[in-house]
Order: structure tokens, then C-alpha cells, then sequence
């Protein structure tokens, strides 16, 4: 039996912030414009109450619903979120609770986005393959829009918010195979909340009143994602033994089209078999592989049994690539 995804659900506010939004908020960026740059129209966006606990719990209830799964099958759950409810106390925790997972499951948050759900698929497989766990539930959940200035223009037309649940378990066919991962702490600060944590505390900045605080520097971004994505391909395919050719879909982090064109360019992927959907989501951060999966089937561009290549990449700065069978 192989390690795999089993089943995958993802769950996206009901507030929308449009293009249309955008282009009253920003004389002189039309609806167009911003569509043209971004490949986004609309990015949903969590309630002033609404929080990374309750979109995880809706993605994971609509993974126990559409699938027939109980919450007593799962025996370890594993958030990957950047904007939880608390620093005190992990979320993961508080989601158990809601879900109604045994209390003898193990729950915790890991503090990683962009490349989150390639992280969650190790760690997962991982987990399994040590008898740690058997069932595991995978969520990924962010509100990135709590950390937005409505009026920074570089990044509230990129980002939305939404989770994704996947159930990573035994199966026959589906397979999680060999990863390549890796850091460059040296960016942290190209991608950064400055006021999200307690270092803010001991430096006299008030949180409360600088809480919009998201900073992304796009080119340095784009400039550390054109040189790892490719490299990591090559390494994952040797690490799996698989040539280039043996792949028959691959999915990135949805980070903007511009980018996701110029990587599908230089990485030499046809366009059929290279996917690009974000035009209703935005960038969802951790979520948007996951998503992207779950749209691909949908659309019918992938099958049970297809060989997928996954990339993701930015946040940390971080990057991890795995091959998986659907």
C-alpha cells in the first residue's frame, strides 16, 4: 500500500473584494489592468469575526461530509497557518475541539506559507511511515487579509483568504513520492508581518494600531522563485528517478500569472499541461496547491493515476517540490 492524498476539499469566505473594488479604490487601475497583471478578479475575504479556526473547520466538515469520513477515523491533525487565531493557544487544538477528533489524536499548528502543503505532505508521510499515525488530517488555512493595508496596492490585489482540508492516508493507487526542500532565511524579510508577533512587543510598536502591516517586495520574490523552481524540479526528478517527460501535470503555488507564465516559460512545461487558477481565489497562500488540485480534477485536466508535479515556493523564504500519483 502507498501513502497518498485521498480525498481534498477546500472551503473560501463568502465576502468578495472584486476588481471592480480595486479599481475605485486606485484611480487610474482599471478592472482590466489588474486582471492582466494579477490573472485574478475576485479574492474572498474572511469577516472582521471570521478566523483561520472557522474557515478550517468548514473545509475540514466538508471533507468529512462529502467523503464519508468520521471525525474518529482521523488520529493526527496538522495546520499549516501563518495567521492563527492566537499565538497562544495552537489552533490545530481549538479545531479538534470543533471537529469532534478523538482526544487521543495529535494536533499542532507549523508556521510555514507558500510552500506549506509540499511541508504537510512530508511531514504526513512522515508520520505514517513511523506508525505515528495512520489517518491524517492536513489542513491549510490563512487570513492573510488581517495583515493587509487596504490601501497597499502591491499586495490587496494578490492575496485572499480560504483553507483547504486533505485526508493523507493508505491507499492503492494515489502516492505521495520523494521531496526536495529548502530555506533561504536570508529573504525573511522580503515577504513580512511585521507586527504579527512579539518582537514588535519589545521594539515599542503597537500592535493594535499597526496591525495592517503585510510587506512584500515582488521583484526580490520573483527573483528567488525564478532560480530555486527550476533547480527543484531537477532535483525532484532525480530524487524520484523520473524523467521530465514522465510527468503529466504540474501544479505550482498560485502566486500571480505573470509569474506562473514566466516559470511555465523557462521550465520549458506545456501550456496543457501547466495549470493557472486563480481568477475567483487570489493568491490563498498555503491553500492555493490543494486548490488547484481540487480544480484540476474537477476540470478534468487530471485523473486517478496521473503522475503530478508539485512546486511550492515564496513566504520564509521557502521552496519544496514533490511528485505525487493522483
Amino acid at each position: 500500500m502507498n501513502i497518498g492524498i485521498k480525498a481534498i476539499e477546500y472551503f473560501l469566505p463568502q465576502k468578495i473584494l472584486s476588481n471592480a473594488d480595486l479599481a475605485k479604490t486606485f484611480p487610474g487601475w482599471t478592472e482590466e489592468k489588474i486582471y492582466n497583471k494579477t490573472g485574478i478578479v475576485n479574492r474572498h475575504i474572511a469577516n472582521d469575526d471570521e478566523y483561520v479556526s472557522d474557515l478550517a473547520y468548514c473545509a475540514a466538515k466538508k471533507l468529512f461530509d462529502n467523503h464519508s469520513i468520521e471525525p474518529k477515523d482521523i488520529d493526527f491533525l496538522i495546520l499549516f497557518t501563518q495567521s492563527p487565531d492566537y499565538n497562544v493557544p495552537t489552533t490545530a487544538c481549538m479545531v479538534q475541539n470543533r471537529l469532534g477528533i478523538p482526544k487521543s489524536a495529535g494536533a499542532f499548528d507549523i508556521n510555514l506559507g507558500c510552500s506549506a502543503f509540499i511541508y504537510g505532505l512530508a511531514v504526513a508521510k512522515s508520520l505514517i511511515n513511523t506508525n505515528i499515525a495512520k489517518n491524517i488530517l492536513l489542513i491549510t488555512a490563512e487570513t492573510y487579509s488581517k495583515y493587509i493595508d487596504p490601501k497597499e496596492k502591491s499586495v490587496v490585489a494578490i492575496f485572499g483568504d480560504g483553507a483547504a482540508a486533505a485526508l493523507i492516508s493508505y491507499d492503492e493507487v494515489s502516492q505521495i513520492k520523494e521531496f526536495d526542500l529548502g530555506t533561504d532565511g536570508s529573504g525573511a524579510e522580503q515577504l513580512i508581518a511585521s507586527s504579527s508577533g512579539v518582537r514588535s512587543r519589545s521594539t515599542g510598536n503597537n500592535i493594535q494600531d499597526d496591525l495592517h502591516s503585510l510587506y512584500m517586495n515582488g521583484p526580490e520574490i520573483f527573483n528567488f522563485t525564478i532560480d530555486v523552481v527550476p533547480k527543484s524540479i531537477d532535483n525532484v526528478l532525480k530524487k524520484n528517478n523520473l524523467a521530465f517527460n514522465d510527468i503529466d501535470f504540474f501544479v505550482f503555488h498560485q502566486a500571480n500569472s505573470y509569474m506562473l507564465n514566466h516559470l511555465r516559460k523557462k521550465c520549458n512545461i506545456p501550456e496543457e499541461k501547466f495549470f493557472i487558477d486563480m481568477i475567483d481565489t487570489g493568491n490563498t497562500v498555503s491553500s492555493t496547491i490543494p486548490i488547484a488540485l481540487y480544480q484540476a480534477e474537477k476540470e478534468g485536466r487530471i485523473k486517478r493515476g496521473d503522475t503530478i508535479l508539485l512546486v511550492g515556493f515564496g513566504v520564509g523564504l521557502s521552496w519544496g517540490s514533490t511528485i505525487i500519483v493522483w
